[in-house]
């Protein structure tokens, strides 16, 4: 059947529930990441282009970590066809790690001029 469903899919893993079940484990590495991300947007905090996208990553992340906390597993609701199911912090996430790429490929520091 073509399109999206609506289902409730329990994700105690990290991306396609990789590693699952160890649930200490991917919290640490989740704030770890988090952490690393805060440092390099301390760098690039002049940069407006980080800004949005570090909103993203960290708004994506605590989402999850708050459906952690609460349920035990981040709860993915968007099914598509031939996809495992995801949800809305995914999609902030998932943008937020594009347009950080993005970012990195400009080069920082403001005008170009000499």
């Amino acid at each position: 059947m073509l399109g999206f469903h609506l289902a409730n899919v329990r994700n105690d893993g990290v991306a396609f529930g990789l590693l699952g079940g160890a649930g200490t484990v991917v919290l640490i590495l989740t704030l770890l990441t988090m952490a690393v991300l805060l440092g390099y947007f301390a760098v690039r905090a002049s940069d407006p282009g980080v800004w949005f996208a570090v909103g993203l990553v960290i708004g994506g992340a605590t989402g999850n970590l708050i459906d952690r906390a609460r349920l035990g597993a981040a709860i993915d609701f968007i099914d598509p066809p031939a996809w495992p199911a995801f949800n809305l912090a995914d999609v902030a996430i998932v943008v937020g790690v594009a347009l950080l790429g993005l970012s990195m490929l400009v080069p920082h520091g403001g005008s170009t001029r000499e």
